[in-house]
């Protein structure tokens, strides 16, 4: 789809004019100016309360008059002056719902008619373009059905002058696009290797550098956790790693690492079988950092940035680590596996400990690690846990950029005792009590030479019921939080 901006609507050729209204008091400009043009009908649907101009309201008006060829669509942006982060993603996802499935093929949206609290008007415009990119976004190739979802629209006009911020918002767009479709992935078509080829098919689009570990190479460097947790599995394990060189030659990068474990049973402890068919998006973290990497090579930002992906599938089989057994890390430290399902932690660990050879500037993984981050924060806020201030203001500055919300969770000394075992050094669960922290405090154990930041994005990844699918978060977060090193 092609994505521009215009200044006036007054100037602009399109089959259909998105205009917004509030509830009540003066129209914004463009609006106004339709008003004009089509003799006050506007102010007359809302004076009667055909259209009250509610939040997210909209009404289709297919032809004005015979003057005003131009199809509107009204939409409402309530009483307040400034609308909330929250209110404006519900006016923009109405938007393109109303949109998307319409048989114009360009659209105008007069956005300088909205105002956000804290917002300027390059941020206005980014969050826009993402937000209606991401409302066109379909799950296609497993539905008869899906060629009636293609949608006509080809051009996409947004109001602004900030060409930047535009493409900015595009680009975060179809870095989340690419990472909710890699998480709405069946588990039988989303294996390791499936994630191998997808970073070998950025390789190929964007030339970027990619090393393909198998279970082989990791063995040969002692990486028995993360193998330990694919024991049970026919499908082989990989570390994924993309090397996106922006900036100097030799400049040490910013690393992002993503869970991917591409369908979680829980191994020997094996999950309920209630909903067990979400576990195909245990990989989300991983997903994000492929979104990530796409958008970022979109963008090309002087910066180097390296994603990592520790992909392995978690069944239960003859061969399967058992509750009890101890294994070896990379790091040398052995751990007591005193539960199976506790499986991301056990990739991500020996990740951390390869991620040292790159001697990075910075350390975030990404993981869909705990359901007890679930209970804590809903599906709100991603917990977030570091080992280092400065990392942490700057994440929590992205995240607001991006609209992105995440909640900084404890790191204390006093919980890591509850990782305590008899029999290793470490224990991979610690108890009922604070299961996001202690799981945090086991992958804290892996991090102390490199400043380091982990979100548990268990609660933000997808939504679960009848309106089940991948989100897409966080790649804004994440993006806008590469971006500001440059």
């Amino acid at each position: 789809m092609n994505m521009a901006l215009f200044d006036r609507l007054s100037t602009v050729q399109a089959d259909l004019l998105v205009a917004f209204v509030p509830a009540e008091g003066a129209l914004p400009e463009s609006t106004a100016w339709i008003d004009e043009n089509v003799a006050g009908q506007i102010s007359q649907l809302r004076d009667t309360a055909v259209f009250k101009g509610g939040v997210a309201q909209t009404l289709l008006l297919p032809l004005m008059t015979q003057d005003f060829a131009q199809a509107v669509l009204l939409v409402g942006i309530g009483k307040d002056a400034e609308l909330s982060d929250m209110q404006a993603r519900k006016v923009i996802a109405a938007v393109a719902a109303q949109i998307k499935g319409l048989p114009y093929e360009s659209v105008a949206v007069a956005s300088a008619a909205l105002t956000l609290k804290g917002r300027s008007e390059s941020d206005i415009i980014a969050l826009v373009s993402q937000w209606l990119n991401e409302g066109f976004y379909n799950f296609l190739g497993f539905k008869e059905s899906d060629a009636e979802k293609a949608t006509k629209v080809a051009s996409l006009l947004i109001q602004g002058s900030d060409e930047t911020a535009l493409t900015i918002g595009t680009a975060t767009a179809n870095g989340s696009a690419f990472a909710r479709q890699l998480g709405n992935l069946p588990g039988n078509v989303c294996t390791p290797s499936y994630l191998a080829s997808k970073a070998q098919q950025l390789a190929e689009e964007f030339s970027i550098d990619v090393e393909l570990l198998d279970e082989s190479k990791m063995d040969e460097l002692g990486m028995n956790c993360l193998l330990s947790v694919g024991h049970g599995s026919d499908q082989p394990s990989y570390l994924i790693v993309m090397h996106y060189r922006g900036g100097e030659e030799g400049d040490a990068p910013h690393v992002l690492l993503g869970k991917g474990i591409t369908f979680d049973t829980g191994g020997i402890s094996l999950k309920p079988g209630a909903k067990m068919d979400e576990m195909k998006y245990d990989m989300c973290g991983a997903a994000s950092v492929f979104g990530t990497m796409k958008a970022i090579c979109e963008l090309k930002p002087k910066l180097n940035f390296t994603a990592v992906v520790a992909a392995a599938e978690n069944m239960p089989s003859a061969r399967a680590t058992k509750p009890g057994d101890i294994v070896k890390t990379m790091s040398g430290k052995t751990v007591e596996i005193l539960n199976t399902d506790a499986e991301g932690r056990l990739v991500l660990c020996d990740a951390l400990s390869y991620i040292e050879r790159f001697e990075p500037k910075s350390v975030v993984d990404i993981a869909t690690l705990t359901g007890a981050c679930v209970v804590a924060l809903g599906s709100v806020n991603s917990g977030m846990y570091a080992n280092n201030d400065d990392l942490a203001s700057e994440l929590k500055a992205a995240s607001q950029t991006a609209a992105d919300k995440v909640w900084q969770m404890p790191l204390d000394e006093e919980y890591q005792q509850q990782l305590d075992s008899n029999f290793a050094d470490i224990a991979n669960i610690g108890g009922p009590e604070a299961g996001s922290v202690t799981a945090a405090c086991f992958l804290s154990r892996f991090t102390e030479s490199y400043p380091w930041a982990h979100l548990d994005i268990a609660g933000t990844a997808w939504t679960g019921g009848a309106s089940k699918g991948a989100s897409g978060r966080p790649v804004a977060l994440l993006t806008r939080y590469l971006l500001a090193k440059v």
